[in-house]
């Protein structure tokens, strides 16, 4: 449901236990990444029982129903499932005690009949085959068992050097797949840094309790920060071509074109042209690899009505012209404004901006949009005396200014590539034609 989404919180069922649907209905509503989504139904059945309430956060990954699946949507898997069913429960008693530790029993996969055995296992296994080699004959074996890589990488080896042998599969088979549904235990760094366990007097006073929203922004920011060291370059543009132009034209804009002129549409503009300059200012990290993304996705720093944040997304902004621009940024102001925007629209930024200046700052240290590795902050328009040179030498004028400040992480960004990038876009704020055609 999106990159970086790792839980999502479910605001209702729509389908109660021992209801039947359709393929295709809703089942539920989940909330991710500030939007709601519509869940659907794999195939037509019955809803057997809901593993989690509404209000509940559920984590990426985790089973939050079991469905009963019509007959002619059964898989080859459940067929398999609801045969071993009865000759396997005395198998799986015998070996109850090998894997007696085990916090809560793991539920059927969705589809499973009710004449399947579930078998239980521990929440959480380490890797037992530290070989990831697996011969053709073990991979016949583990597609023909539906067993996962990830699930054979579990079973202990007995061949040399650590290998996978056909009878460290067939005995993990008939002692009922323990490790079937386990998650992988990651070992702990000794290096990370661990928050320390200070006790604060926090004070007294009215106390108010986070919304969702508020809740998954705190964790982005602290995430954001722990995980990008940033770095905050500032420079000053001279906004008075572009500030002039665009009082001259609103009007006629709207006229033409039916679409609102704001100074968003013309920053998106100027930033997706720089970003095009310096395409490495619009890319994400992976690991020890830098990922240099193809699109131009600007992501826009919207205030909602209840004070929160969200960043809707200007597709491809630097293949669009003004008004293409402009529309987008009225829509998803709009969409914003009604709290109406969908999945898709906070979807694939790969560039952020963020305009201060519209709560009157004059400038501002911007918290970087994960994944991406750069944010820009657009302060205030100002008019103050400034020192210009014409043809009769130095003179004060009266002049339009902003500040610009750009925080990029400092593990792919350096000064050089932050300070050019962001110096750029004042030039072409600064150079912004005053004869153009609306």
């Amino acid at each position: 449901m999106g990159e970086s989404i790792t839980e999502g919180t479910i605001i209702n069922w729509l389908i109660s236990e021992g209801d039947s649907f359709e393929e295709g209905d809703i089942i539920l509503e989940v909330a991710t990444d500030k939007v709601d989504n519509e869940v659907p139904a794999p195939a037509a059945g019955t809803l057997m029982k809901t593993m989690f309430q509404a209000k509940d956060v559920v984590p990426v990954g985790e089973v939050m129903a079991i469905l009963e699946v019509s007959e002619e949507k059964k898989s080859k898997t459940d067929v398999i499932s609801t045969e071993r069913g009865t000759s396997d429960e005395k198998s799986h008693s015998q070996k109850k005690e090998k894997f007696q530790k085990r916090p809560k029993p793991v539920q059927k996969p969705s589809g499973s009949t009710s004449g399947s055995t579930s078998v239980s296992s521990s929440s959480s296994f380490s890797t037992s085959n530290s070989n990831t080699f697996f011969s053709p004959l073990i991979i016949k074996i583990a597609k023909e068992h539906h067993i996962s890589f990830e699930e054979l990488a579990r079973i202990p080896a007995t061949g040399n050097e650590g290998r996978l042998r056909k009878s460290d599969v067939f005995q993990y088979i008939d002692e009922g797949r323990p490790y079937k549904f386990a998650q992988p235990v990651s070992e702990k760094d000794p290096t990370a840094y661990r928050i320390p366990q200070l006790n604060f007097d926090k004070g007294k006073g009215k106390v108010i309790e986070m919304d969702r929203m508020r809740q998954m922004i705190a964790d982005h920011m602290v995430y954001s920060k722990h995980t990008s060291p940033h770095v905050t370059a500032y420079v000053e543009a001279d906004m008075t071509n572009m500030v002039n132009w665009r009082n001259a034209n609103k009007v006629a804009f709207q006229e033409k074109h039916g679409e609102r002129l704001t100074f968003t549409p013309l920053f998106v503009e100027a930033v997706a042209k720089a970003v095009k300059d310096f395409p490495n200012i619009n890319a994400s990290v992976d690991g020890n690899n830098i990922i240099v993304k193809e699109d131009i996705n600007i992501g826009m720093a919207t205030a909602l009505p209840s004070g929160n944040l969200i960043v809707p997304v200007v597709k491809n902004a630097n293949t669009k012209n003004l008004k293409e621009i402009a529309s987008n940024v009225n829509e998803l102001a709009g969409k914003a404004r009604e709290n109406k925007l969908a999945g898709d629209d906070i979807k694939g930024s790969t560039f952020t901006i963020s305009n201060v200046g519209t709560f009157g700052s004059v400038m501002g240290t911007p918290i970087i949009n994960q994944p991406e590795v750069a944010i820009l902050a657009l302060g205030i328009i100002k008019k103050r005396p400034e020192v210009i040179t014409t043809e009769k030498g130095d003179q004060i004028a009266i002049r339009s200014m902003m500040y610009l400040s750009l925080s990029f992480d400092h593990r792919v960004v350096d000064g050089f590539l932050g300070g050019s990038f962001v110096r750029r876009v004042a030039d072409y704020f600064e150079q912004f034609d005053i004869n153009r055609e609306i």
